[in-house]
């Protein structure tokens, strides 16, 4: 099928995005692990599996509108050398994320296609998730001070 060309690349354009948050993710994930923080490398990567697969799901649905996803491009990568800053870089990547999403939905349903804006909804669900947990964990660490929050995830 022939979709619309500008929808293809905006859905490339999302296909960047998470690829960009599965590496942001992991790197984090492996920090994590490397502190001894087992909790919330386990948290964190478990994050990194679900934007693999939106990523899958954005590829499948280019190649079905007859478009190449591209998987080499990268955004920008923001690596946080401490929780906190982790944890905000991730919140900001996911606020992007959500945004772009919602500018898809938009011009899917312009361009007529329902299944493609189906897709995007049922994505930017989980996206959102993402958001409220990164804010529930910042709230925390501002409420119990860093070493407190750290400690309640040395162990799952």
């Amino acid at each position: 099928m022939q979709g619309n060309p500008e929808l293809v690349k905006k859905l490339d354009d999302l296909l960047a995005e998470e690829l960009t948050a599965i590496m942001q993710y992991m790197v984090h994930s492996e920090m994590c692990d490397n502190w001894g923080y087992e909790r919330l490398h386990k948290l964190v990567e478990r994050r990194a599996m679900q934007e693999m697969k939106h990523a899958e799901s954005l590829i499948g649905r280019i190649i079905f509108l007859g478009g190449t996803p591209t998987v080499s491009k990268l955004n920008a990568v923001h690596i946080g050398p401490e929780i906190a800053q982790q944890f905000q870089f991730d919140l900001n990547a996911e606020l992007e994320a959500v945004k772009m999403y919602n500018e898809a939905i938009h011009l899917a349903d312009k361009v007529g296609d329902a299944v493609t804006r189906q897709l995007l909804e049922s994505i930017v669900k989980d996206e959102d998730s993402h958001v409220d947990w990164l804010e529930e964990q910042l709230d925390q660490i501002q409420q119990m001070g860093i070493a407190v929050y750290l400690s309640t995830h040395t162990k799952e």
